[in-house]
């Protein structure tokens, strides 16, 4: 089965534009850039709709005439238009295999377009990895950072509002002294707090097979770069599918902004020597969400039978990741302390027996 994959000519020359994380899409032929505003096409848009107790903004159109890879190894299915080159899963490192099929996938609300580029990108990275003196060999490799892949990874931003009250008892204790004796006097107070705490645009990633931790570290994007989402940005990249409903993600994005209420509530009460909770009820109202991509660099090392990740915030150049440590090289600094320690204990034996 063949299929015709989104793609955009340059209007001067017909050749292929590729989208350029300076924002524009460029024609490797003539030369020339175009925003994709320009560029954009008519794409079917459903209407927005409703789902208890979720209110959505997920538009039912497809993301149309898209081809799908999907990875031998870890199953993970990976769209694509036809400009973008890859042979090799960003999440695993295993073999693609484009598939016969178009996408079917919900077209997102939004979009984070890649603002560095890959070099860039590379550039962090080894930057990130200097001056760590156990970090094994292959990972300061050429070959290996070569492996970076740029992939827009699936979100779901959540708005909501979090109407909290608490009961607390506050003690302050006082000490004091007069000729005869040593008094200790001690206030409860009845603390009564409430407040509504509003929340925009919280991130939770949309994907299984990414770790929640490396996505929460990774952040935050600077949400003024959202752009009303087109297929022009998808324009030589990889993106990521969502397998995480909205439903199955709310408890999490509940659980972190109810965790942030009730901070922000504490900060209202004054101070005190012990606070004791008697009643915390902190509820959600009005919940939303919209579908974005957000732009992001791979980086999966094998060491020691094991898969280090790293990711490059495809907007802000930060990098986070696990670090692995050789063991070859941790025995040698061990064993360059205990030679240093030892001449040191020699020399000071040796200037006691003089």
């Amino acid at each position: 089965m063949s299929s015709e994959s989104i793609s955009y000519k340059c209007p001067s020359c017909g050749a292929q534009l590729i989208y350029d994380p300076g924002g524009k899409l460029k024609c490797g032929a003539c030369g020339n850039a175009y925003t994709p505003e320009i560029l954009k096409k008519t794409d079917p848009a459903g209407e927005a709709f409703r789902w208890d107790p979720l209110q959505t903004e997920r538009v039912e159109a497809p993301l149309e005439n898209t081809a799908v890879y999907v990875c031998r190894a870890c199953g993970a299915a990976i769209e694509a238009d036809a400009t973008a080159i890859t042979s090799h899963c960003p999440f695993c490192d295993n073999e693609l295999i484009l598939t016969d099929r178009l996408s079917d996938g919900l077209r997102p609300n939004v979009i984070i377009p890649f603002a560095i580029g890959k070099e860039d990108a590379v550039g962090r990275v080894r930057e990130h990895f200097k001056n760590k003196k156990l970090l094994p060999g292959n990972f300061r490799s050429t070959h290996t950072l070569e492996k970076l892949q740029a992939i827009y990874v699936p979100f779901w931003l959540f708005d909501a509002v979090m109407d909290g009250e608490m009961v607390m008892e506050g003690v302050r204790t006082r000490h004091y002294s007069d000729d005869e004796y040593d008094y200790t006097e001690t206030s409860r107070y009845h603390i009564e707090v409430d407040g509504s705490i509003p929340f925009v645009k919280l991130p939770i990633d949309a994907s299984v097979k990414m770790s929640d931790d490396l996505m929460d570290a990774i952040g935050p994007y600077d949400y003024r770069g959202l752009k009303p989402f087109s297929p022009a940005y998808l324009s030589g990249f990889l993106a990521d599918r969502f397998d995480e409903t909205p439903e199955s993600s709310l408890p999490r994005a509940a659980g972190r902004m109810r965790a942030d209420a009730e901070i922000t509530l504490r900060k209202q009460i004054g101070r005190y020597d012990t606070v004791t909770m008697q009643r915390c009820n902190i509820d959600m109202r009005n919940p939303s969400v919209r579908y974005a991509l957000l732009p992001v660099y791979l980086l999966n090392v094998l060491y020691g039978g094991k898969s280090y990740r790293f990711a490059v915030n495809g907007q802000s150049g930060k990098v986070t990741g696990e670090l692995p440590q050789s063991r070859g090289r941790m025995l040698a600094v061990v064993a360059g302390w205990t030679a240093g320690l030892g001449s040191l204990i020699g020399t000071a034996l040796y200037l006691l027996i003089r």
